[in-house]
């Protein structure tokens, strides 16, 4: 036997722990969010999911450091599918354009992550979960202001511009970022809690931007009538 073949590490070996971690990870995340939508977050103790997977509290905390890390998580998958996505656009995309191409292929690929977590449904309600809850809501709007802080700097590093001394890159992450999170709130709140819903709904709130923001939404006729009052 060669030297590197007597030094080779056990890969199968190593492969069966890490499928063990991602199972057991699975599981408290699973039992957290069940428990967190079935009696409310702030009532639901770390205990209370442990004892629902079986394991010890000191294996709860070696997968995540508290509730609210749990209760974000799947949210995290989500947001680091979306920055790949943004930082593989083309460079000659501009800012909204990349934007929006990232949003749609995040939601393209993000799926099987999700389901490999928890069920996409039980995402859809963790989401509900989250606006319904002060305690969530108001660190999901810190993150969403830290987020969109950081895509900002992409967008301007892209764009070869300063973020401090240039309001174009944040003007426009502002405008992406609060239809985002207006279609994640409406497909929170309607029927269908499919991956394949949200991005519709996206791309079509998103594809609104441009004429939202021009001089009038009114008819031509009514426009003229108002300014001729």
């Amino acid at each position: 036997m060669r030297t590197d073949e007597r030094s080779a590490p056990p890969a199968p070996v190593a492969g069966l722990r890490e499928r063990k971690k991602r199972r057991t990870r699975s599981a408290l995340l699973r039992a957290a969010l069940l428990l967190f939508i079935s009696q409310g977050y702030d009532r639901t103790t770390v205990d209370e999911i442990t004892d629902a997977v079986d394991v010890s509290q000191r294996t709860f905390f070696r997968y995540f450091a508290n509730k609210e890390e749990v209760a974000f998580a799947v949210q995290d998958l989500v947001e680091s599918h979306f920055l790949a996505e943004l930082h593989a656009r083309p460079a000659a995309e501009g800012p909204l354009e990349a934007l929006r191409g990232a949003a749609l292929g995040a939601w393209d690929t993000v799926e099987e992550a999700i389901s490999e977590a928890v069920p996409v449904d039980l995402y859809m309600r963790s989401y509900r979960l989250i606006e319904s809850t002060p305690a969530l809501l108001a660190v999901h709007l810190r993150r969403c202001a830290e987020l969109e802080e950081r895509i900002s700097r992409l967008i301007a590093a892209r764009e070869g511009l300063d973020v401090d001394t240039d309001p174009r890159p944040r003007v426009a992450v502002a405008a992406f970022c609060g239809v985002i999170r207006l279609t994640g709130r409406l497909w929170g709140q309607g029927e269908d809690g499919s991956v394949a819903a949200i991005r519709r709904m996206t791309e079509a709130y998103l594809d609104r931007i441009g004429p939202a923001l021009a001089a009038h939404w009114r008819p031509p006729a009514d426009a003229d009538r108002v300014r001729g009052n």
